[in-house]
């Protein structure tokens, strides 16, 4: 595996790359870099190159101004692709990896051989009702308020890190050095600045993917995985605008699934990549 920066989209992104055969990109999200991916990737590049990059103003990406709206990291996504020469892939996204991984489906179907969906929502796509019944969570209005959690934050990224990285895991924890990685990430006001801003531009991601639906339907061949605590309520927003889904639920998983159940994720993914029905 080799690590490289590459320019696509007016940015630098740090992207791990592996593997030989047909692509496939792997999109993380919250507080995670490409190291989310770590016990997946060597099962996957058996068969396939593997693209594993940091998100804008994630990890060793540019930490930029602007553009964390989906449509904007969906066009990064697509940039990436044509920088390394590869004209199609199957595309995985989890948590903020989902949305652009959905709407660069959507928008360049071409690209995109299958689609995988973890551990998110997509906008106000209808479906939702249930899991947001009780409002969204707490810490979506708190990342949401411009300038408020990097100051508040700011010395105290490793308590605040560890809470998700436990959350999502279901108390069972992510390997340390994984752990330390991520911490080292999100320290610092600009980096949390960064990170925060994918969660201020989540109405202009809504009305992007509100759009994207209202014009046409997602007709990639496309799997949903949920675990806990987004569940089922993905397929459900998926169903009504998806011509070809599967849906598939991990038991006992947190929402950090590629590194809590990595031993239920890779045959789902290797499946997918390879146009094969889960197992």
């Amino acid at each position: 595996m080799r690590e490289q920066r590459v320019t696509a989209n007016g940015i630098d992104i740090t992207v791990a790359i592996t593997g030989h055969g047909p692509a496939v990109l792997l999109l993380h999200g919250f507080p995670h870099t490409w190291r989310l991916w770590t016990a997946v990737i060597p099962h996957l590049a058996r068969h396939h190159r593997v693209i594993a990059p940091d998100l804008r103003g994630l990890g060793a990406t540019t930490r930029a101004a602007d553009g964390y709206d989906a449509g904007t990291l969906a066009a990064d996504a697509e940039a990436l692709l044509d920088a390394l020469a590869e004209p199609e892939a199957t595309v995985v996204g989890i948590d903020a990896g989902t949305p652009p991984a959905f709407l660069l489906a959507m928008r360049r179907p071409e690209r995109v051989r299958r689609l995988v969906l973890m551990e998110s929502l997509l906008g106000r796509l209808p479906g939702a009702e249930d899991f947001l019944a009780g409002g969204p969570p707490w810490w979506f209005g708190f990342h949401a308020v411009p300038g408020l959690a990097e100051t508040v934050l700011a010395g105290h990224e490793a308590g605040y890190i560890s809470w998700f990285l436990d959350a999502g895991t279901r108390g069972r924890g992510v390997p340390p050095a994984i752990r330390d990685h991520f911490i080292a990430a999100y320290t610092g006001r600009d980096a949390l600045r960064s990170a925060f801003g994918h969660y201020r531009a989540m109405p202009e991601s809504a009305a992007q993917i509100a759009h994207a639906t209202a014009a046409g339907r997602l007709t990639v061949p496309t799997v949903a995985i949920g675990a806990h605590p987004v569940g089922d309520t993905l397929a459900r927003q998926l169903r009504p605008v998806t011509d070809d889904l599967t849906a598939h639920l991990i038991e006992d998983c947190g929402h950090i699934i590629p590194l809590d159940r990595p031993d239920a994720l890779v045959p789902l993914l290797t499946s997918a990549a390879s146009g094969e029905a889960l197992p």
